[in-house]
């Protein structure tokens, strides 16, 4: 609104703090929208610093200017207030609410979204509109990243390292495109294995701070004594040992992002000062008299219940709430059976390209195997089970025997046990296949040929006997 004429209580008159004008001018102008009015005529006669704010444009340069002025090139701007100051019969309980895009002074596209009231004299005629509006920018960019992330049903999608295309996959995407698009605190939690230090990069990848430092630490693999060390520094003579100064990781990664991978294992001794850099935003290397400011954008991961661990006070509650900001969960295979073969075929080919096999395929036993088993160990264990079958493979492709024993299930009790259940067909059969077995010393492919089925069907017939390789 207009600039009141600093100090208030100046022309002699009491100051009436609730009703003076002057001041809730002033308090116009500190929130963060924009406010204006325009005339019938649709040109500005008053504009907050607000809107000077988010449109660049100051007051001089707006007031008695038609409200046209934040048109451009893409961009509507205030068109449908002048259709409004036209014809207000569209509008319900007198008030517009919009969503629109205005160019601002230096020529930037600015996505705002406000609501507008057309004024009317006694005698129903137009005299002008009075409106506020916020910028909305940021949340629309984040929301089209997330669009451009969410293709169509079925197609394979991607977030840095991380693949996917099954709903659980699709909706850690969207989370994760929303932390790199903050600069919150993100506490990554799921099982072991299921990719938390590479949705951490991701993160990182895909924020402002991608020139900057990424550095990773997992906290259970380092004695508190040390952990303090590697996180904060020392300098000469600290401790014993304490040779020369050290810088820690947190100011290696000033500017970057710090991924502390198992927080559930830290000590509440080591969470204390955990919890002074995030609220003070500082650092002291341990042995020094004064403390140093710090930009670090904190990522924390566990398989741990926390919430659990501070109801047995093993961490502290407070600093529980710190870390636990903005939570992603990244599921376990088990829920997302769906990438199961794309991420099949994805290591297979990292593993032959570094290993130079020639291995090209899955045969498709193998493949309804892989996406039948629960995988507890999840992506990690996925690939230890296929760089095994790359070794164990004669063949062009993996087949279900190349699969390490306790993803094939051969290990676990049979459905159906050897018992007089079975009809005398059954126990023929099953007399036959171990003839053959024994007779080829258990060579399942020279077994398959003397009983003249394939690979596929033998083992499906050793699973029905309960028939296990000595």
């Amino acid at each position: 609104m207009a600039r009141p004429p600093p100090p208030y209580g100046d022309d002699g008159m009491d100051l009436d703090f609730h009703r003076d004008p002057r001041v809730l001018a002033d308090i116009v102008d500190v929130m963060p929208v924009g406010v204006f009015t325009v005339d019938r005529a649709g040109r500005f006669i008053a504009w907050n610093a607000g809107a000077e704010r988010i449109t660049g444009y100051r007051s001089p340069d707006v007031l008695g200017q038609p409200c046209r002025l934040l048109e451009g090139k893409n961009c509507k701007g205030f068109a449908r207030l002048v259709d409004l100051l036209q014809d207000p019969s569209d509008l319900q309980g007198g008030i517009c609410n919009q969503e629109c895009k205005i160019e601002s002074r230096d020529g930037r596209v600015v996505h705002i979204h406000g609501s507008i009231r057309v004024l009317f004299d006694p005698d129903g005629q137009v005299v002008g509109a009075v409106g506020a509006f916020m910028d909305v920018t940021a949340l629309v960019q984040a929301n089209e990243k997330i669009a451009r992330l969410e293709t169509r049903h079925g197609e394979v999608m991607r977030f840095g390292d991380l693949t996917g295309r099954s709903p659980a996959m699709r909706e850690t995407f969207r989370r994760l495109q929303l932390a790199a698009d903050s600069q919150v605190t993100v506490l990554l939690t799921g099982p072991s294995g299921t990719g938390k230090e590479l949705a951490a990069r991701a993160i990182h990848q895909h924020s402002d701070r991608a020139e900057r430092p990424f550095l990773a630490i997992n906290c259970s693999a380092i004695p508190d004594a040390l952990l303090e060390s590697e996180l904060f520094g020392h300098v000469k003579g600290a401790f014993t040992g304490a040779a020369a100064d050290k810088q820690g990781l947190f100011e290696a990664a000033d500017g970057g992002t710090l991924f502390l991978d198992e927080i559930g294992d830290v000590s509440p001794a080591v969470q204390v000062k955990l919890l002074r850099v995030l609220q003070e935003r500082e650092i002291r290397r341990i042995g020094a008299s004064r403390s140093k400011r710090i930009d670090v954008r904190l990522i924390t991961a566990t398989n741990r219940d926390l919430a659990e661990l501070v109801k047995q006070e093993k961490m502290r509650e407070d600093f529980y709430y710190r870390i636990h900001v903005f939570e992603i969960r990244m599921p376990p295979l088990r829920e997302r059976r769906e990438d199961i073969r794309l991420l099949a075929e994805q290591i297979l080919h990292e593993v032959c390209t570094a290993g130079g096999r020639a291995v090209n395929g899955f045969s498709r036993e193998a493949l309804h195997v892989l996406e039948q088993y629960d995988w507890p160990g999840n992506v990690r264990q996925l690939r230890n089970a296929i760089e095994h079958a790359c070794v164990s493979a004669t063949g062009d492709r993996i087949t279900v025997w190349d699969l390490p024993a306790e993803i094939r299930q051969l290990d676990r009790p049979a459905e159906r046990p050897a018992s007089p259940g079975w009809t005398p067909e059954e126990q023929s059969e099953r007399r036959r296949i171990l003839t053959a077995l024994e007779k080829t010393a258990w060579n399942r492919t020279r077994a398959a040929e003397e009983l003249g089925v394939s690979r596929v069907t033998l083992w499906k017939k050793m699973n029905r006997y309960a028939i296990r390789a000595p």
